[in-house]
């Protein structure tokens, strides 16, 4: 009787762990997909045809009310003032800062966006980080790669540089809707609700990328000082 005892009891333990678990697991509705980091592209993929990623862009917009991040990719690189302007309300995460020189391929430089309340000055900040990014690889590269950083780390540093082909904003999808029909904006590719900033992988669309999202001519001479 007592070894019967002791499986009943053992029996009785195990379905209430099983049934714990049960309920934990269904409290929150259906578990969010585990993301791991840089498991969330936004922007085309390599080749892609223009026009065909554009077309896709609607769909990925979150539900009315619903916020998410979202890459606001534009027609030409603009300045951190100007692009907190296009932000507006929207709160701005990220920074992608990319000197653009003719016929030459220069850096994408992903600064995080801090501080609340002033988008223009923490997007300037950003823009300082990148400057100092290419000042590093000024120090460690030689020869083109190192004169191209050379250029970038000049234009960086300078307040006004038009350098801000892309950024990243956290947004609803009537504030998105807005930023995708503004003037200057050619594309809001919005992540999946819950997406966090490090799950991202950002590939923008390139002002120079007119037909297709292809590697940029890097056969031009590079701007001396």
């Amino acid at each position: 009787m007592r070894a019967r005892t002791r499986i009943a009891v053992l029996a009785g333990l195990a379905l209430v762990v099983v049934l714990a678990a049960f309920v934990a697991g269904n409290e929150g509705g259906a578990p969010t997909p585990a993301r791991t980091a840089g498991s969330v592209r936004l922007g085309p993929d390599p080749g892609q045809a223009v026009a065909e990623y554009r077309a896709d862009l609607a769909r990925r917009l979150p539900a009315p009310g619903e916020e998410t991040l979202a890459l606001v990719q534009l027609a030409r690189p603009l300045d951190t003032t100007d692009a907190a302007a296009l932000a507006g309300p929207s709160e701005v995460v990220t920074g992608v800062f990319r000197v653009p020189l003719p016929r030459v391929q220069t850096a994408l430089r992903f600064e995080p966006v801090t501080g609340t309340g002033d988008a223009a000055g923490a997007l300037d900040v950003a823009r300082q980080r990148a400057a100092f990014a290419a000042g590093a690889d000024v120090s460690r590269l030689t020869g083109r790669p190192a004169a191209v950083a050379t250029a970038e780390q000049r234009a960086l540093d300078t307040p006004t540089c038009a350098c801000l082909p892309a950024f990243v904003v956290r947004a609803d999808r009537a504030r998105l809707e807005a930023l995708a029909v503004a003037p200057g904006v050619r594309a809001v590719d919005a992540a999946p609700v819950g997406t966090q900033v490090t799950d991202l992988a950002l590939a923008p669309l390139l002002p120079e990328q007119t037909t297709a999202a292809d590697p940029l001519p890097d056969d031009g001479p590079v701007p001396q000082a």
